[in-house]
């Protein structure tokens, strides 16, 4: 599954993309491991609930980011993972009587759907955490023989103290830290240190270990998920700014203390927010992706989360996703004129030098929009003027950068019925209908109630066009 033309990748020579590095705090070039590939692992969401349009923004961010680079030229390796087991699943079991894995499996369908939905492209591999206990109870072993762990009533504790960069992605001070805690965590050695493994507990799932029976700790996990699909060392490792502290740290000094250089690269998105607040399943001020899409269609949603800067915050608002919708509805109307005049427009086999070169640049997704916008304007004046060529070549410009972008409205994936295309025969049979009685009422002179149609059309969200060859109606 996924979107976007296939178009024609530059070569890689003379290639040069920036991104902001969260633990250098500064853009820098990338610069691949392995030339001519990336390697990228995005925290995934904790399956306790259902999405909401916060986890998706995420999972778009990247998707966008991915698309980039393979388009550039480069083998993209991407993994995100799925967490299984948690403190939150656990207490959602609790308050439900739901089995954890009936609720982990449930939202986890959910969570894929709605990735399918907006259109992001599969990783090359989802693994979950339940999965990898092997990976992780061999990890713990070598950190407690390197001195970086040790066990306590049957959990796995790490010393920060054992590891000296321990903070540098936060920067923090290692004497003001407060380390996040959960319940039953005894026995630690020092109040700030981290659980890689919790100890059993009555009525909760756990796994053999040479420390007894438990389950892992979150910050375990990815880590060796990480170095199973992606090695000792991968290029960029993304996820939620939320995740710097404690997770991203936590796992940064577990990976590094095992052995492993682990990512090269940090690359944080921003939130959507609420009323200033962090959109959380926690918080209980998240919409869900599922509500969202009843209301929205999905390549609108897309746009509206996609086309901010992904390290900016979104606050939500109907208001905002409105006006996405004008905007993209103004590329839209411009690509479907264009096919309705003359005929199906393939994608160009590049995108405008300016384009890339805002794409290259942080992946400036703004900046690489306000291309597409300008391109769209030259095509509706080419249009105008009655110019094929230029409307032709701009809506092939248009295409282009769209499919990179996973927006491209011709392309299949949203052009098929599945996006609404059978109601909007219907709707089209209907307000022909309604354009014919207004041209009868044009034709014998009863403007009162030609422009009583037009009204009335208008506000119920079309525009309409008067041609020569007759009036077009579009969503306005």
């Amino acid at each position: 599954m996924g979107t976007g033309h296939p178009v024609v990748p530059t070569t890689l020579d003379g290639v040069s993309i920036r991104l902001y590095d969260t633990s250098a705090s500064q853009v820098r070039d990338f610069v691949p491991i392995v030339p001519g590939c990336v390697s990228i692992y995005l925290c995934g969401p904790t399956v306790q609930a259902p999405p909401h349009i916060g986890h998706i923004r995420s999972s778009l961010n990247f998707d966008i980011m991915r698309r980039w680079f393979a388009y550039r030229g480069y083998d993209v390796t991407f993994v995100w993972n799925m967490t299984d087991i948690d403190d939150k699943i656990i207490a959602k079991s609790r308050e439900t009587g739901l089995p954890w894995w009936q609720i982990g499996y449930a939202n986890e369908r959910a969570f894929n759907a709605g990735y399918d939905t907006l259109g992001c492209l599969p990783p090359t591999v989802e693994p979950r955490a339940t999965g990898h206990i092997t990976e992780m109870v061999e990890m713990m072993e070598e950190l407690i023989r390197r001195g970086h762990a040790y066990e306590a009533d049957g959990n796995v504790y790490f010393s920060v103290t054992s590891y000296p960069d321990y903070l540098a992605l936060s920067h923090q001070e290692l004497e003001n830290l407060r380390q996040p805690e959960g319940e039953g965590e005894t026995g630690k050695r020092d109040q700030r240190d981290f659980a890689l493994w919790k100890s059993a507990k009555p009525g909760e799932p756990s796994w053999p270990t040479p420390w007894g029976r438990g389950r892992p700790g979150w910050h375990l996990e990815c880590s060796a998920m990480v170095h199973k699909y992606l090695g000792s060392a991968f290029d960029i490792h993304g996820g939620g700014r939320d995740l710097i502290f404690p997770h991203h740290e936590n796992e940064i000094a577990q990976s590094k203390a095992f052995g492993d250089d682990f990512a090269t690269y940090w690359v944080h998105n921003g939130w959507v927010t609420l009323s200033g607040e962090k959109m959380s399943k926690s918080l209980g001020n998240s919409v869900l992706v599922s509500e969202m899409v009843q209301k929205w269609r999905p390549i609108v949603l897309r746009y509206y989360l996609g086309t901010p800067h992904y390290r900016s915050m979104i606050e939500y608002s109907e208001e905002a996703l409105r006006e996405a919708e004008t905007g993209f509805a103004r590329i839209e109307g411009f690509a479907q004129r264009v096919t309705e005049l003359h005929g199906a427009v393939e994608p160009a086999p590049q995108v405008p030098p300016a384009f890339a070169e805002a794409m290259d640049d942080d992946f400036g997704v703004p900046q690489a929009l306000a291309i597409v916008h300008t391109a769209v304007r030259q095509g509706n004046a080419a249009l105008a003027a009655d110019d094929k060529e230029n409307a032709v070549a701009r809506l092939a410009e248009v295409r282009a950068m769209l499919g990179v972008l996973g927006l491209d409205p011709l392309d299949a994936f949203w052009a098929g019925p599945a996006q609404g295309e059978d109601l909007h025969g219907v709707v089209d049979a209907l307000v022909k209908l309604v354009l014919e009685q207004r041209q009868a009422a044009r034709e014998r002179k009863d403007y009162a109630t030609s422009d009583a149609i037009r009204d009335r059309l208008t506000q119920a969200g079309l525009a309409i066009e008067d041609r020569a060859d007759g009036s077009r109606w579009t969503l306005s």
